[in-house]
C-alpha cells in the first residue's frame, strides 16, 4: 500500500468500507472463515464489515488479496460516482442468474456496463464475465463463447478470473458436444495456473471436475475417474469445504452414469456433509435433492433416508434463491418416494405440484412426472388411464427433442408403452432412447477394411 491509498484509508468512513467489503465477501459466495484463512480472526472480519472498527494497512492489503481486488476499488469513490452501485447491480445480476432469470440477469449487467468508469479493475471483470454466463444461461451458447474465448485471449483477467472462464468455456464446450476442446483448454487453463502457483483452489478443483466430466462423456471413463480422485485428494488439502463438496460430488456423478449407484451414494453424501459446513442455502438443498434421487435409486430403494433428503430440501428451497426447476425435480423426488412406499394418492397429488411448480421450466421433469402418474394408475389397474398419462408424457418429452439427459426416460418409456398395448408408440419410443444417446440409423454400408494384395 503506498501513501496516497494509507491516507485514503484514514479518510475513509469505517461504515462504508465495512460494507464493501462485505458485499464484495458475498458476491464471491465466500464465508468469513473461506476469506480470513489464517491471516487474520473471524471476529476481527466482522467487526471490519459492521464498520465497529477500521482495518489497518496490513490487513486491508492481506483482505483486498484474499478477495481479488485492488487496494484502490476499496478505497477510492469518484465525485459523483459509486462504484457499490456498480457491484450491487451485479450481485443482483448474479442471484438472477442462479434463480434461472437471465433476462432480469442482463438488465443489471447492462446497468454495471454502463457505470463501469466508476469501478476497479475487478468489477470490470466481473461484469465481463458475469455478462458472457448471461449469454449462456439465455441458450446463446456460441455468443457466449466468442466473449469467454476474447477474455481468455487477453492480457488483463486475473488468476482467478483466468480459472472461473475456463471453467465456463470447458464446460460450454462439453454441453455443445465438442469434447475434444473441452478438454483442451480446460487442461491448457490448469497447466496455466500450475506454473504461476494457483492451482491450489476451489476453482481449480472445479475446473479438473470440469476437465474429467469432458473426459468422461468422450468414453475415457477410467481416466475421468481418476482425475477425480485425484481432484478429492487437491480438495482435501484446501481449507474450503465448497472444493471438496465439489470433487466428491462430481465423482459421485461419474459412478451413478457409469450404473455403481451403491458407489455414488455415499460419495454423494459425503459432498452433502461438506456444504452443510458452509452457507450456500440454494446448492446445499440442490445437492439434498440429488442425493434423494440416488438413495431412491438403490437396490433396493432407500426411501426413508430419500425422504428425509428430499423433505428438508422443499424445506431450504422456501427461503433460498432456488429456481422453479430446482423445486419441480425435488417435488418430483417426493412422488416418487410416495409412490414406492405405496401411497399413490399422495404420489398423485405431489406429481400435480410438480406440473404447477415447473410451468414449463424443467420439460423433463414434467414427463418423468406424467409417467410416474401413469405408473401410479397402473399400479391399480386402471390401465386405460395409464396408457393416456404415457402418451402426454411422450408428447412432453417430443419437445424437448434428442436431449442427452431424457434418454433413459425414452427407454423406460417404451417399456410401459408395451405393458398397455401401445406397441408402434413403444417401438417409436426405443427409436427416440437411441437417437437421445447420439445413435443414428447409417444411410450406406459401413466402410470394411481388405488387406491389400499384390
Amino acid at each position: 500500500m503506498d501513501a496516497r491509498q494509507a491516507e485514503l484509508l484514514a479518510q475513509a468512513d469505517a461504515h462504508e468500507l465495512g460494507r464493501r467489503l462485505r458485499s464484495i465477501r458475498v458476491s464471491r459466495g465466500l464465508t468469513q472463515g473461506e476469506v480470513v484463512g489464517d491471516t487474520m480472526s473471524v471476529a476481527y472480519l466482522s467487526r471490519l464489515e459492521t464498520g465497529a472498527r477500521r482495518p489497518t494497512v496490513k490487513a486491508l492489503t492481506a483482505l483486498a488479496m484474499r478477495l481479488d481486488v485492488t487496494i484502490d476499488s476499496l478505497l477510492e469513490v469518484d465525485p459523483g460516482q459509486d462504484p457499490d452501485e456498480v457491484r450491487l447491480a451485479l450481485d443482483y445480476a448474479e442471484l438472477a442468474l442462479e434463480s434461472g432469470e437471465p433476462d432480469e440477469a442482463a438488465q443489471h449487467i447492462d446497468t454495471a456496463l454502463n457505470r463501469l468508469d466508476a469501478a476497479g479493475a475487478g468489477v470490470r471483470e466481473r461484469a465481463k464475465i458475469l455478462h458472457a454466463r448471461s449469454l449462456e444461461a439465455s441458450g446463446r451458447e456460441d455468443d457466449a463463447i466468442i466473449e469467454f474465448e476474447a477474455l481468455l485471449e487477453g492480457e488483463s483477467l486475473s488468476g482467478l478470473g483466468r480459472i472461473k472462464v475456463g471453467i465456463a468455456l470447458s464446460r460450454i464446450y462439453r454441453e455443445t458436444g465438442d469434447l475434444g476442446r473441452a478438454i483442451t483448454c480446460g487442461e491448457d487453463v490448469l497447466s496455466q495456473l500450475s506454473a504461476a502457483g494457483l492451482d491450489a483452489s476451489d476453482e481449480a478443483v472445479q475446473l479438473s471436475v470440469t476437465v474429467a466430466a469432458a473426459y468422461f462423456e468422450r468414453g475415457d471413463t477410467s481416466h475421468a475417474v481418476r482425475l477425480c480422485s485425484k481432484a478429492i485428494a487437491q480438495a482435501e488439502t484446501l481449507d474450503s469445504s465448497r472444493a471438496r463438496a465439489s470433487a466428491y460430488w462430481n465423482a459421485s456423478v461419474m459412478q451413478a452414469n457409469r450404473g455403481d449407484i451403491a458407489a455414488a451414494v455415499p460419495l454423494a453424501e459425503r459432498a452433502l456433509a461438506l456444504l452443510s459446513e458452509g452457507q450456500d442455502a440454494r446448492n446445499l438443498a440442490r445437492l439434498r435433492t440429488e442425493v434423494g434421487r440416488l438413495q431412491l435409486e438403490l437396490d433396493p430403494p432407500a426411501v426413508d433416508e430419500a425422504r428425509e433428503n428430499l423433505t428438508r430440501a422443499v424445506s431450504e428451497m422456501e427461503w433460498s434463491s432456488a429456481s422453479p426447476t430446482d423445486r419441480a425435480w425435488t417435488l418430483l423426488g417426493l412422488a416418487r418416494a410416495a409412490y414406492l412406499s405405496g401411497e399413490l394418492v399422495q404420489a398423485r397429488e405431489l406429481i400435480s405440484e410438480v406440473e404447477v411448480t415447473s410451468s414449463g421450466h424443467a420439460p423433463l421433469a414434467e414427463a418423468e412426472a406424467l409417467t410416474l402418474a401413469g405408473r401410479t394408475c397402473a399400479a391399480e389397474n386402471r390401465m386405460d388411464e395409464a396408457a393416456d398419462f404415457y402418451q402426454q408424457a411422450v408428447l412432453r418429452l417430443s419437445a424437448i427433442g434428442a436431449d442427452k439427459a431424457a434418454a433413459q426416460l425414452w427407454f423406460d418409456l417404451a417399456a410401459l408403452l408395451e405393458s398397455v398395448d401401445l406397441d408402434e408408440a413403444a417401438r417409436d419410443a426405443y427409436r427416440r432412447a437411441a437417437a437421445s444417446t447420439g445413435l443414428r440409423a447409417r444411410t450406406t454400408a459401413p466402410a470394411v477394411a481388405h488387406e491389400l494384395t499384390s
